[in-house]
């Protein structure tokens, strides 16, 4: 599918050069890539143009920057464009007449479909759709958000869908700057960035949440694909090309989860999922402790069903054996034999890099990022999945050396986003409320595998270097 005439993009920051421009690493999943002469000159004015992109008019520009895209090697940067948008927005709602009343304020000017899941008194819904000008539709019995989005998609007779959470409330301009991005044939659907809003509860976890909620994809934009920098996107609000779904758009035996089965069946057909931070969207969290920590707990629990569905996809750590061995040899303190294991690793892949213009400074810059990925991987794995093994290692620091490696392979990763955010909260708790969320997710995880009788959510995926795709 060719990219329309001046539609500009941006190569991504993490995509790097080497050899001269004719290697290129980065991407979604990550990958090194070998380019084409006739790519370069167009790779060069791309990389001059910065941030704020190039429309390429040649085809040969048009065909790498199309290349790009679907590798996630670049992202697009298209224009705010000004509606009215043929958009239908379906907010699924239960309850909570008054969330629902600031949702429906803030948006104009599209036609709106709430669809009342069952609640027990319909009255306070049916008089906020009444008097925001929305169609109301009633489920008798309460079958799930994702039932509720599929009886608002089949009503929906505009080319674009947006689902709304009752709880959120999207900014100004927002599909000013999210459907410019369906100029491009290949994008199913896009979502905003959403924040935390105002809600009563603990102020501390209101400056937690302002620093990381767990529906906050960041500030960067990305290609969102399964094992990707951004492996999903919550569908609290999204954008969705209508024929790009077919049926029944969410799985309805999903009470949760339902939002990553979603966009990782669209990637396996072929469509791109974007995000795109540009657009802001609020939403009320649930500031009070015990609500906070048994969402969390909540959200882990969907592991199983995710895992029967996708196998593979949800394994909570996926180390190559070579840096396994690296990382075993640096916790029992041999640094020297560690050194020689990364070597013999780098050696290995050199050779099977030789096919790409590449030289050796090449396959040490991998191997030495594949460590650090692998130890943070392993971490973020004893934090969650593997939580009572993490805990373990961090009562254990002052006695053993392995545990000390773990927890440091536990605790860096915090301690670097402490530092590059800064948020209005002391590190010492910062640490035990991320270390609490990670927990409360990780016990919804191994619920949920119990129940299921399936190691599948806690297996690692340990991996042989494989031959890297060209």
């Amino acid at each position: 599918m060719r990219l329309p005439a001046g539609f500009a993009v941006a190569l991504d920051r993490e995509t790097s050069f080497w050899s001269g421009g004719r290697v290129a690493t980065g991407g979604s999943p990550w990958k090194v890539v070998r380019l084409a002469d006739a790519a370069r000159p167009h790779l060069a004015a791309l990389r001059r143009a910065g941030p704020r992109g190039l429309a390429d008019t040649s085809p040969t520009g048009r065909a790498v920057a199309r290349r790009l895209l679907d590798l996630g090697m670049a992202h697009p940067v298209p224009a705010p464009r000004r509606g009215p948008h043929d958009v239908t927005v379906v907010i699924p709602a239960y309850g909570r007449a008054s969330e629902l009343e600031r949702c429906l304020a803030a948006i104009a000017d599209v036609p709106v479909i709430v669809v009342d899941d069952g609640s027990p008194d319909p009255a306070p819904l049916r008089r906020a759709a009444a008097a925001h000008g929305a169609r109301l539709v009633r489920h008798p019995r309460n079958r799930g958000p994702a039932a509720a989005r599929n009886t608002g998609l089949r009503l929906v007779e505009t080319p674009l869908v947006a689902f709304v959470d009752s709880d959120c409330r999207p900014g100004g301009g927002w599909l000013d700057v999210l459907v410019p991005h369906f100029d491009d044939p290949r994008v199913a659907a896009v979502a905003p960035r959403v924040l935390p809003g105002g809600d009563h509860g603990s102020p501390l976890l209101a400056r937690y949440e302002a620093a990381r909620s767990s529906l906050d994809m960041g500030v960067r934009p990305a290609l969102v694909r399964p094992g990707g920098r951004l492996g999903f996107v919550p569908t609290a609000t999204l954008l969705v090309r209508v024929a790009a779904v077919e049926g029944d758009a969410f799985d309805e035996d999903l009470r949760l989860g339902e939002d990553v089965d979603f966009v990782w069946r669209l990637s396996d057909l072929g469509w791109n999922v974007r995000y795109e931070p540009a657009a802001h969207v609020t939403h009320t969290g649930r500031l009070h402790p015990a609500d906070w920590a048994r969402r969390r707990h909540e959200y882990g629990t969907s592991a199983a069903d995710l895992a029967r569905r996708h196998p593979g996809r949800l394994a909570p750590a996926r180390p190559s054996m070579w840096n396994l061995a690296v990382l075993g040899l640096l916790a029992r303190g041999r640094p020297g034999a560690a050194a020689a294991c990364a070597g013999v690793s780098a050696a290995l892949l050199a050779r099977s890099l030789a096919p790409l213009p590449a030289d050796w400074s090449l396959a040490v810059a991998l191997v030495g990022k594949g460590i650090v990925a692998d130890a943070a991987g392993l971490g973020h794995a004893l934090r969650r999945e593997w939580w009572p093994a993490g805990l373990l290692a961090l009562a254990a620091c002052p006695r053993s050396r392995v545990a000390r490696t773990a927890a440091l392979a536990m605790l860096t990763p915090i301690a670097l986003e402490w530092l590059r955010q800064r948020p209005p909260i002391d590190p010492a708790r910062y640490t035990v409320l991320r270390l609490t969320e990670d927990v409360a997710y990780g016990t919804g995880v191994t619920a949920a595998a119990a129940r299921a009788r399936s190691a599948a959510p806690l297996r690692p995926d340990v991996r042989l270097p494989s031959a890297l795709r060209r």
